[in-house]
């Protein structure tokens, strides 16, 4: 199995920028569609963002669609999430999430491993 575990959140004030890295260990990152998951305070957690194994294909919700950019160094075992102007309602804990399998899902429940998130502030 592989585990992943997030950096990079922060306080930042609305219209900065930001990015996330997502290092995975066990195993190869190539081996798993990566995803970018959030939960914003008193809401569920919803999709961001997903890349295929290859990172060929990249997947974004509508509300992030345009400002986030999903990206994977294979070689690294790290997927990054550039988020650019960013907005008092992205605020939120932001989880990466590790799949098994080739296809690339947006459901939570399609991911096989989590890592316990870190927190992003937009301040306006």
């Amino acid at each position: 199995q592989v585990q992943v575990v997030e950096s990079g959140g922060g306080l930042v004030q609305a219209g900065d920028s930001l990015r996330l890295s997502c290092a995975a260990s066990g195993r190869t990152a190539s081996d798993y569609v990566m995803g970018w998951f959030r939960r914003a305070p008193g809401k569920e957690r919803e999709f961001v963002a997903a890349i295929s194994r290859s990172g060929v294909s990249t997947y974004y919700s509508d509300s992030v669609k345009g400002r986030f950019t999903i990206s994977r160094d294979n070689a690294k075992n790290t997927v990054y999430l550039q988020m650019n102007s960013l907005k008092p309602e992205d605020t939120a804990v932001y989880y990466c999430a590790a799949r098994s399998g080739s296809a690339v899902r947006q459901r939570e429940s399609d991911y096989d491993y989590w890592g316990q998130g870190t927190q992003i502030t937009a301040s306006s």
